[in-house]
């Protein structure tokens, strides 16, 4: 009894050490977390239960072991942090500083994808290639960028800063800064050029096919109004 008891202690202790080593080196992403989750309650919630976060910090330290070539164990650690998490991120991939995987199950990053800072992705998304082609073939993700659920961005592509790709989109082309995306292939839906807020609410994004619809009503009814 006693026994178990100091192993317990030392397993806690354990724990603690653990906790407060992540939330030291990996404080940014936590307050990412935080700032970018409405249902986040405190700091140490995030901290344990997100798998998102997990899913982040045990990329770091997989894309630290790639780096250095030993490729067999951070594909291994890969592998187990998708396990417990539900989200796959190739260790050879780059993620810059206060990136954010809400909900995350079923999220798929490949090797050559660089995504820099500030992104918010949800659940579903696939950052992945076209083909079997060597080098690049996984895309860019700028700056401040969110990618809505279950969206599929596809090849050696970029999207710009600021920029927002809808729910379910799936995206094979080039993406300037400043733009939203929506639909199958994805389409350019006009924004006036202003950065979309990770608050956005989902369901009013706008709908280039009925932006074009509505611009031809306008130009009919001007005609006959002539």
């Amino acid at each position: 009894m006693i026994l178990c008891l100091k192993i317990l202690g030392v397993l806690l202790v354990l724990f603690a050490l653990k906790v407060i080593l992540i939330a030291i080196f990996f404080y940014k992403e936590i307050k990412a977390a935080q700032q970018k989750d409405p249902a986040s309650r405190s700091f140490l919630e995030v901290l344990v239960l997100y798998q998102g976060l997990h899913a982040v910090i045990s990329h770091r330290i997989a894309h630290f072991l790639y780096k250095r070539r030993v490729f067999f164990l951070a594909r291994y650690l890969s592998q187990v942090s998708r396990i417990m998490t539900g989200i796959e991120i190739h260790p050879g991939a780059k993620i810059g500083k206060g990136f954010f995987i809400d909900h995350g199950m079923g999220v798929v990053i490949g090797e050559t994808a660089i995504i820099q800072d500030n992104v918010l992705i949800y659940q579903g998304v696939t950052l992945g290639g076209t083909g079997l082609q060597k080098g690049k073939r996984h895309p860019t993700i700028g700056h401040n960028v969110v990618i809505g659920a279950g969206a599929k961005i596809l090849g050696n592509i970029t999207v710009g800063d600021n920029s927002y790709i809808g729910a379910n989109a799936v995206v094979i082309k080039d993406v300037p800064a400043n733009s939203t995306i929506v639909g199958v292939p994805g389409r350019l839906t006009k924004q006036d050029g202003k950065k979309i807020d990770v608050s956005l609410d989902h369901i009013h994004i706008l709908d280039p096919i009925k932006q074009s619809m509505e611009e031809l009503e306008k130009r009919i009814e001007k005609l006959e109004n002539k």
